[in-house]
């Protein structure tokens, strides 16, 4: 039941990250990530409702979900947002980058 949740939420953060669909932002509101506010979505449990209020809050063009142990590039990148949740899909970071 949770490989299948995770699936899903990857799946839905992907669909919303690149393309249009529900939750993906206006373009007008597309530019740089901004960390203000970012810190209210730590305990809630990730979704692809708040991921999409997360990308709208940011700014952020993607977003990008990070489970526990999973592993993430390290680059650079303005205009993502790094979203990170533990093993009870809590979020526990939020930042650009």
């Amino acid at each position: 039941m949770v490989i299948a949740s995770l699936m899903a939420l990857s799946l839905a953060a992907c669909a919303g990250a690149n393309g249009p669909g529900q939750g993906t932002p206006p373009a007008s509101a597309e530019g740089p990530c901004r960390n203000d506010g970012l810190e209210s979505f730590v305990g809630q449990k990730a979704s692809a409702e708040v991921g999409a209020a997360l990308l709208k809050a940011s700014g952020a063009k993607t977003l990008r979900w990070g489970g526990p142990g999973m592993a993430m590039t390290m680059d650079f990148r303005p205009d993502r947002l790094t979203v990170s949740y533990d093993a009870a899909m809590a979020i526990t970071s939020a930042r650009c980058g």
